[in-house]
């Protein structure tokens, strides 16, 4: 083969390997991502909860499973079990369905409600769980708790920044106060802090004072 004609021969095998190797990766599913947190009664481990992100954003979906129970010398003195799935539309969420005992109390949510009457509820146009993962959750002023069921009202305060040990590690971190009110007639009240990695803006933390003052951390082991 001539010299031009190998030339023409190989620049169209490069081509054609090219869109090969680009088809292959836009056909590629989106990599989850997974938080495995170990979760902390006041320092000392209880169970975890952990958090599978999956799907591009304009059709992602987020697996939720938390397992916790507080003992005293041996003696079962608490029990929760969570279990979700959330459907995303970009920062949007389109649906839930999660089951929830919590110390004996059994709840179950299906979010939006199909079999609601016209009479019911409007469907916020776009609106947020608690969505940790997600930079824009800190913009918001109300949250869909998937236990409930119901709309928080929810304010953001930024706090100062400081390290968190992760994986073994001190990585500074962005934190954020939340401060989460139930719909009357509960009317409930939670503080929480929420941790991000700095450089990221990845979800590396949580901290919540729970009954008695108590202190419940999620940790990256």
């Amino acid at each position: 083969m001539a010299a031009p004609a190998r030339r023409r021969a190989v620049r169209a095998w490069g081509g054609w390997a090219l869109a090969w190797l680009l088809a292959g990766a836009a056909a590629a599913p989106a990599r989850a991502e997974v938080w495995a947190f170990e979760v902390r009664l006041d320092g000392r481990p209880i169970g975890s909860h952990r958090f599978e992100l999956s799907g591009p954003p304009e059709a992602r979906e987020v697996q939720s499973v938390a397992r916790m129970d507080v003992t005293l010398l041996g003696v079962p003195l608490y029990r929760y079990r969570h279990e979700a799935r959330e459907r995303w539309r970009g920062d949007c969420l389109d649906g839930v369905s999660a089951r929830t005992n919590d110390g004996g109390e059994a709840s179950q949510v299906e979010w939006p409600d199909d079999t609601a009457g016209a009479g019911g509820p409007v469907r916020p146009a776009c609106l947020m769980s608690y969505a940790y993962w997600n930079a824009a959750l800190t913009r918001q002023t109300q949250l869909l708790n998937p236990q409930t069921g119901q709309l928080d009202a929810v304010r953001f305060e930024r706090l100062a920044d400081a390290p968190l040990a992760v994986n073994g590690r001190e990585v500074p971190a962005v934190r954020w106060r939340l401060i989460a009110t139930a719909p009357a007639p509960a009317a409930t009240r939670q503080t929480l802090t929420l941790w991000l990695e700095r450089s990221s803006g990845r979800w590396i933390g949580l901290d919540a004072l729970v009954r008695g003052d108590r202190l419940l951390s999620y940790r990256l082991p």
